[in-house]
């Protein structure tokens, strides 16, 4: 199995979910996402959500930022081709948890506006 920057592959198989690169599931129901900072030990901690989509959603926002567009994503189709920047480690976690929590508010009936 390889492990190039997340925390884990989710779930296992608690819940017949699908499983999200650096997306794993807490004993009591919550979805975490981490990504590992490259050449370093250390993780980003991305936040804890209530889907796994939101949670898969934020991990791929951190990979984008930190690898950029050849970064391998749980979903391609939904990264804008935006501008990369040369963000800090809190940075990178603050975009990844805006657009987790914006998913989790659109899947979990919150509202919360647009994914772009």
């Amino acid at each position: 199995m390889e492990d190039d920057g997340g925390g884990g592959g989710g779930g296992g198989g608690r819940r017949n979910e699908k499983t999200y690169k650096g997306v794993r599931m807490r004993k009591w129901g919550k979805w975490v996402a981490e990504i590992r900072e490259p050449n370093k030990r250390s993780r980003i901690w991305l936040g804890s959500y209530s889907t796994p989509v939101a949670a898969a959603r934020a991990y791929d926002t951190a990979v984008y930022y930190l690898r950029g567009p050849t970064a391998k994503l749980n979903f391609p189709e939904e990264i804008s081709e935006g501008r990369l920047k040369d963000l800090s480690p809190g940075a990178i976690r603050e975009k990844a948890a805006e657009v987790g929590a914006r998913v989790d508010a659109l899947l979990t009936g919150g509202g919360g506006g647009g994914l772009g």
